[in-house]
């Protein structure tokens, strides 16, 4: 039998603020499942790579533009798209969503952030798809750090530590958090400090990107 399958490209895109763990979806335009909500991706052309494909879709249904997205999966169920025979490969990434301005555009009548604690209906086989991301961040940023770039340039400790029992949907141990973030040598204690609430004033922190990189390289151990 001869095959007849198209590819396409899926990015589901997660943003971090205040607390709070975000994803980014489309309304569809057109049918299949016209009106509801999707996550950003398209039809890979014939003259692009996967890479080029992702960032081209999720650019003209979102108008965000993303440095790095990283591959997750591909999804190839034989009727998981009612249209015909199609493969996805799904990529994720994390950013903070105030950085960005979302347009919609092309095939998305509406774009917007939501919590994924209170999604919508997802179409395609989309809810699989965004479990398998949503359990793929979570298991990276126990064994790399990661999300820096979405804390302020300088940051409470605490503010870390909401960053990452946020991502990871449970509590950490903090004292043992602070130990082996502050034996990796990727932070740097500022001579600042900042009061919140009626506690005593917080020191502040600077992620160093040039040692996380210079250590990324060499293999870094992090486990939580």
């Amino acid at each position: 039998m001869q095959q007849s399958i198209k590819l396409t490209v899926d990015a589901v895109v997660f943003g971090y603020e205040s607390g709070t763990i975000s994803v980014l979806l489309i309304k569809r335009k057109y049918a299949p499942f016209k009106g509801k909500w999707a996550i950003p991706g398209g039809f890979v052309l014939v003259d692009e790579s996967l890479e080029e494909a992702v960032q081209r879709e999720l650019k003209e249904e979102t108008g965000i533009e993303i440095d790095y997205l990283e591959q997750l999966y591909t999804f190839g169920a034989p009727k998981r798209d009612p249209r015909s025979r199609i493969v996805s490969t799904a990529y994720f990434g994390l950013v903070k969503p105030s950085a960005f301005k979302i347009v919609a555009s092309t095939d998305a009548e509406d774009v917007q952030w939501f919590d994924i604690s209170e999604l919508p209906v997802l179409s395609f086989d989309h809810d699989a798809i965004l479990k398998l991301a949503i359990t793929r961040l979570q298991g990276k940023i126990t064994y790399e750090p990661i999300g820096f770039e979405l804390l302020d340039t300088k940051f409470p400790f605490s503010d870390l530590e909401k960053l990452y029992t946020t991502l990871l949907g449970r509590a950490i141990d903090r004292r043992n958090f602070r130990k082996k973030m502050l034996s990796l040598n990727i932070l740097d204690e500022l001579d600042e400090k900042i009061s919140k609430g009626s506690g005593r004033p917080a020191n502040l922190f600077k992620f160093n990107k040039l040692r996380y990189f210079e250590l990324k390289a060499k293999g870094i151990i992090f486990e939580i």
